[in-house]
């Protein structure tokens, strides 16, 4: 999933996109460097990031998500407003990102279930003040499943079916390094849903830690920095696709793309090698059905 930021104020890349025509040009770039689909968002969630009226959330990304449609890209939609979230898919959208899971407008879920796109269900203690300091938890990874499925049930009370809804942890809102490090370390039991799981961990202040210190501290290096992070965010692609994860929210759609193909094939060699040590010829090699 390529991220597509039609805002001024991202933390990591707000303003590049936010013309309509350059915005459309990024979109079709993430495709073609190797997104599935590309989401779309008009509302920054960044830590201190003020909310804007859904009137100028809609003048940024509608007549973007209008001409991606248009030029068949597969599109998600970055918001926390109901009506955006209908006005978009029916401009074409097939998926609805709420990073509050419909607790931000209380209409979501019912207009969500009133169309045909899947909805993406995060989990976000935080509400409408992403820059509120971490929450506590005994065991985040039990609390976190435990809100998803509370969540997830909300979903399917309004009429949202299973074969329509996606699950992510909501790494970096309400967490701390700590919390999202156990997330990303028990992928088994966000997939305990029987749902595909979503990550999102591109760019994110976790992501960053792992930089050498100087690199972090570097202002004058700002662009090493985020490319760095994009390295890392690679990385964490490339170690979990294995796990069963569906997909991976990134900024940098060439380098994930890279990194999941390099994993597909070490796996690929391996199953080989397990079954050629355990006496089966690899199949394809004789002709016969493996």
């Amino acid at each position: 999933m390529g991220v597509l930021n039609v805002t001024p104020d991202s933390f990591s890349d707000g303003g590049r996109w936010h013309d309509h025509d350059a915005a459309v040009r990024h979109g079709l770039d993430l495709v073609v460097d190797g997104a599935d689909l590309v989401d779309v968002g008009g509302e920054s969630t960044r830590p201190g990031s003020v909310r804007v009226p859904m009137a100028e959330e809609q003048r940024r990304i509608l007549p973007v998500v209008e001409r991606l449609a248009g030029e068949g890209v597969v599109l998600s939609i970055d918001t926390m407003n109901a009506d955006t979230a209908r006005r978009t898919v029916e401009l074409g959208a097939r998926y609805v990102n709420d990073v509050s899971a419909g607790l931000a407008d209380p209409d979501m879920l019912d207009t969500v279930a009133d169309g045909d796109a899947v909805f993406i269900v995060s989990h976000w203690r935080g509400l409408l003040t992403p820059d509120s300091p971490p929450a506590r938890y005994d065991d985040v990874v039990e609390e976190v499943v435990s809100e998803i499925g509370q969540r997830l049930d909300a979903a399917r009370a309004a009429g949202i079916g299973d074969e329509r809804l996606v699950v992510d942890p909501g790494l970096g809102f309400s967490k701390n390094g700590g919390h999202n490090w156990a997330l990303l370390a028990a992928v088994d039991r966000l997939r305990s849903f029987g749902l595909p799981v979503l990550l999102g961990t591109s760019r994110k202040r976790f992501i960053a830690e792992t930089l050498p210190s100087a690199l972090r501290a570097a202002e004058a290096r700002a662009e090493t920095a985020l490319h760095a992070r994009d390295a890392a965010t690679a990385a964490i692609a490339a170690l979990l696709a294995e796990s069963g994860v569906w997909g991976f929210r990134v900024h940098d759609a060439a380098a994930a793309r890279a990194a999941l193909e390099v994993g597909r094939r070490l796996a690929e060699a391996r199953r080989a090698r397990e079954a050629a040590a355990a006496g089966h010829e690899p199949a394809g090699r004789t002709g016969e059905r493996a």
